[in-house]
């Protein structure tokens, strides 16, 4: 299964935050893989501004372990920016993002490579773990908005996954949008399966990915993700509808308001109501303008996207 071109068969992308521990077993076990299956494959080790010499203990591997290429960011800029940098300076046309923990035996890699060559073939293959873990409640809920709201084919959108390098460099990622990736190429048209992966306890270390807040943030994140790419292309079936909601609810109450201006004697408490005429009107123009604001700049980024496409087009 060899490559003889100069292109790696596989980039390994590991992205790592203080897991100096795991380092040489995550190295000699990626390595040993390679060598067992006759893989011609590369690991881009991203340390994401590690403090705990994760640098270092990986700098003198490089040393002697071609197959090895590392980055380094100044400070901790988190998973997606260590994914963006090590997907720049991948090889291969595949890449397999694999975390440092190695929760996830590096012998799975192989089945994700022969999975993405199957039938068709795949542009994404994603683990589904499978096993014991302390996360499952906060995770299952995740994966099921994610499936219910991004209709994504696949059960799980946070472990291991293999992917074709170019699908990341039309997609643009923002802070912590790494677990939309999949959301965003399936959206794009690109085709996505899954496979089943044991979960290892981790070997060393503590995970990073704890917390309430950033259970909080990423609820917002689906929020703002699944606004870009269903409302987001449309905003004024957002804006538009309840703009329109809101102008006939002031005309309604500018109806009763006028009958317990005339229609009662003496009139009585219809000032209120007008009160919320105003309010209503108010409101149902500025979400048009809005909705009409937000077309505009729609327009641009579509524009925007298709002069990006031509020009990658023509370098390619």
């Amino acid at each position: 299964m060899g490559n003889t071109s100069e292109r790696p068969d596989v980039s390994v992308l590991v992205p790592a935050y203080n897991e100096v521990e795991n380092i040489p077993e995550l190295v000699q076990g990626l390595t040993s893989m390679f060598d067992r299956h006759g893989l011609d494959g590369e690991i881009v080790l991203v340390d994401d501004g590690s403090t705990d010499g994760t640098y270092g203990a990986a700098a003198g591997i490089a040393g002697t372990e071609k197959r090895l290429k590392l980055l380094r960011h100044r400070r901790n800029f988190g998973k997606t920016e260590a994914m963006l940098t090590g997907n720049q300076a991948a090889s291969a046309e595949i890449v397999v993002l694999y975390d440092a923990d190695m929760q996830i035996s590096p012998e799975d890699i192989p089945r994700f490579l022969e999975k993405m060559r199957e039938g068709q073939g795949s542009d994404i293959v994603c683990g589904r773990k499978v096993g014991r873990y302390g996360k499952r409640v906060v995770s299952g809920i995740y994966n099921f908005l994610s499936r219910l709201l991004f209709q994504v084919p696949v059960r799980d959108l946070n472990t291991v996954k293999a992917y074709r390098r170019g699908i990341l460099e039309e997609i643009h990622l923002r802070h912590d949008w790494h677990r939309f990736f999949v959301a965003l190429a399936y959206n794009r048209g690109y085709r996505v399966s899954e496979l089943e992966v044991e979960l290892l306890p981790r070997r060393h270390g503590k995970s990073k990915y704890t917390g309430l807040w950033r259970v909080v943030v990423g609820l917002l994140d689906l929020i703002s993700v699944k606004f870009l790419i269903s409302l987001g292309k449309k905003p004024m079936s957002l804006f538009g509808s309840g703009g329109l909601a809101l102008l006939l609810l002031g005309f309604a109450t500018g109806v009763v308001a006028l009958y317990y201006r005339f229609g009662v004697d003496p009139p009585q408490g219809y000032r209120p109501l007008l009160y919320l005429v105003i309010l209503f009107v108010l409101a149902g123009v500025l979400l048009f303008t809005l909705g009409f604001l937000t077309e505009l700049i729609g327009q641009l980024l579509e524009r925007l996207k298709n002069l990006e496409d031509r020009l990658r087009k023509r370098d390619d």
